[in-house]
C-alpha cells in the first residue's frame, strides 16, 4: 500500500493546505508507506502489510486450479474415447454429438490450464496488475469450443434424418452414454468444488459445461432405447436435442465471460464492502466503491469520507483500518486502495 503525499493542482482540492493534505491518503493492499506530521510532505516510509500470505495465496489457488484442470482432462479424455470406440461400432449420431462435445469439453482445460501457469507470472512495467486477465481470455477459447461442438453435432443429426442409416450394437451405445453421464458428473463436481474455493468463475463455468455434457450422455441412452422400441429417427432426433442442450451451454457461457471481461461483479459484494467500511469509527460517509476480478482475484479501491479534523497520520490510520476491514469482508480480495476525503471536502469528478 502507498500512502500519497499531498496533493497540489488537484482537480478536486479546496480549501485550506490541511484540506490538501488529506484528501491524497490513501492505501493499496500489497506495501505502503507511513506518514506522520514530522516528515517532509512527499516522505515515505515503506513497509509490507501482509503481502507474503497474499502472494502465496494468490500461488496455492493457481496451483489447485492447474491441478483440478489436469485431473479433468485426463477423466474427460477418457470417457471420449471409450465412447468414441462404441461409436465406430454403433454408427450413432446421438453418440458421435455427445462424444464431439465431450472431446470439446476435455479440450478447454487446456486454455485453462496455461492461463492458470501465466496468471502465476509477476506483474511487469507493462502488465502492472499482473497476468490473471489470461484466465478471462480463456474463457473465450472456451466459447470458441462450445460453438463448434455445436455445429458438428448439428450438422451431423441433420445429414441422418435426412440420410437416416442403422445403429447397430444399441446395448454398447447405452452403456457408453452412461459412462458419459459418470465421467461427466465427476468432473464437475471437481471442478465447480474447486472452481468456488479459489473463486475461478472460468473454472466453475467449465464444471457446470461438464454437468450439462453429462445430461445430454444421459440423452444418448433415451436415443438408444427409441431405436430399440423401433423408431431409427430416435437417434439423430436425440442428436438434434443434445446441440440444442449446447447452444443453452454456450449462451450461459457467453454472458459469464462477457460479465468478467467487462469487470461485473455481484452487486451484494458491494453492498457487502459499503457496510464494513460504514462500521468504522471515524469513516463518516462512503463515497464510492469499486471492485473487479482480475482472474480469480478481486480488486478493489474505495473513497470515504472522515472527519476533517484528524492529522494525516490519523487519516493514513483509519485508511488502512478500513482496508483490513475490506480484505476480512470480501473473500478472494486481495489487493485494495482506499481514499480518505475530508468530509466538507468536494467529492471528486467521477464519484457517485
Amino acid at each position: 500500500m502507498n500512502t500519497a503525499g499531498p496533493r497540489q493542482g488537484n482537480a478536486h482540492d479546496h480549501g485550506s493546505h490541511d484540506e490538501v493534505s488529506l484528501s491524497g491518503v490513501s492505501h493499496d493492499h500489497g506495501s505502503h508507506d507511513h506518514s506522520s506530521n514530522d516528515q517532509a510532505p512527499h516522505s515515505r516510509v515503506p513497509h509490507s502489510h501482509d503481502a507474503a500470505d497474499s502472494v502465496d495465496d494468490a500461488l496455492e489457488s493457481s496451483t489447485e486450479g492447474i491441478r483440478a484442470v489436469k485431473i479433468s482432462l485426463i477423466v474427460l479424455a477418457v470417457t471420449a474415447l471409450a465412447q468414441a470406440l462404441v461409436v465406430v461400432l454403433s454408427g450413432s449420431v446421438a453418440l458421435l454429438a455427445d462424444t464431439i462435445h465431450n472431446f470439446s469439453d476435455a479440450l478447454t482445460a487446456l486454455p485453462l490450464w496455461m492461463a492458470f501457469v501465466v496468471g502465476r507470472r509477476a506483474p511487469t512495467r507493462r502488465y502492472t496488475y499482473g497476468f490473471g486477465r489470461a484466465e478471462d481470455l480463456a474463457g473465450l477459447f472456451v466459447l470458441a469450443m462450445i460453438a463448434l461442438s455445436a455445429i458438428l453435432a448439428g450438422s451431423e443429426a441433420i445429414r441422418r434424418l435426412i440420410d437416416p442409416a442403422p445403429v447397430h450394437h444399441l446395448g454398447w451405445v447405452g452403456a457408453a452414454g452412461l459412462v458419459g453421464f459418470v465421467g461427466n458428473e465427476l468432473v464437475a463436481l471437481y471442478r465447480i468444488r474447486v472452481g468456488r474455493r479459489i473463486g475461478s468463475a472460468a473454472l466453475v463455468a467449465d464444471g457446470l459445461h461438464a454437468r450439462t455434457d453429462g445430461l445430454t450422455s444421459l440423452a444418448v441412452v433415451f436415443g438408444a432405447a427409441g431405436v430399440a422400441m423401433g423408431w431409427p429417427l430416435a437417434d439423430p432426433v436425440v442428436g438434434l436435442v443434445i446441440t440444442v442442450a449446447i447452444l443453452a451451454v454456450l449462451h450461459t457461457a457467453a454472458r459469464d465471460v462477457y460479465r468478467r471481461l467487462m469487470d461485473a461483479v455481484d452487486p451484494a459484494l458491494v453492498e457487502t464492502a459499503e457496510s464494513a467500511l460504514q462500521m468504522i469509527p471515524g469513516v463518516v460517509g462512503v463515497r464510492r466503491v469499486r471492485m473487479r476480478w482480475i482472474g480469480h482475484r478481486i480488486h478493489a479501491d474505495a473513497d470515504l469520507d472522515i472527519d476533517e479534523n484528524i492529522t494525516v497520520a490519523q487519516a493514513h490510520e483509519l485508511a488502512h483500518t478500513a482496508e483490513d476491514h475490506l480484505v476480512q469482508a470480501i473473500p478472494k480480495l486481495t489487493a485494495a486502495v482506499v481514499h480518505a476525503y475530508p468530509h466538507s471536502l468536494q467529492a471528486p469528478q467521477g464519484s457517485s
